[in-house]
C-alpha cells in the first residue's frame, strides 16, 4: 500500500490503496479485504471499512461494517490488523437500508465492536 508523504512518519494513505487491502487478525492469519470506505462529509474522518470476509472461521463471504477503530495498520504484512472475532462478525448488528442515517445503530455498531464513536 502506497502511503502518501505527509510530514514524518506519512501518515496519510489514498483510499484507492486502501480498497482490496487485507485485513489479518490477531495471529496473522488473512481475515478478510476492505472493499470501501465510509467517511463522515463534516470531520473527513474515514468512519467505517466495509469490509468482505471470505471463509473466516467457517463464515461464507458476507460483508461487514467495521468501525475504523477497530482496524490498525501493520506496516509488516502490509494490510491491516483487527481484533474482531468470528464470534462477533456472526453476530454484528444487521445493515438496512439508511442504517448510516441512524445513530441509534451507528452506536450499537461501536458498541458491539468496543471501539469509541467517532462523532465523539
Amino acid at each position: 500500500m502506497q502511503q502518501a508523504q505527509h510530514g514524518p512518519g506519512g501518515n496519510l494513505v489514498s483510499t484507492n490503496d486502501v480498497t482490496g487491502t487485507a485485513v489479518y487478525d490477531k495471529t496473522g492469519e488473512k481475515a478478510g479485504t476492505i472493499d470501501h470506505l465510509m467517511i463522515d462529509k463534516s470531520s473527513g474522518k474515514a468512519v467505517y471499512a466495509i469490509m468482505t470476509f471470505g471463509g473466516f472461521l467457517g463464515l461464507g463471504e458476507r460483508e461487514f461494517v467495521i468501525p475504523w477503530g477497530a482496524l490498525s495498520y501493520d506496516s509488516g504484512l502490509d494490510g491491516f490488523r483487527t481484533s474482531i472475532t468470528p464470534d462477533q462478525l456472526k453476530s454484528a448488528p444487521a445493515q438496512y437500508e439508511g442504517w448510516h442515517r441512524d445513530r441509534k445503530h451507528e452506536e450499537s455498531i461501536y458498541d458491539h465492536y468496543h471501539v469509541p464513536y467517532y462523532w465523539f
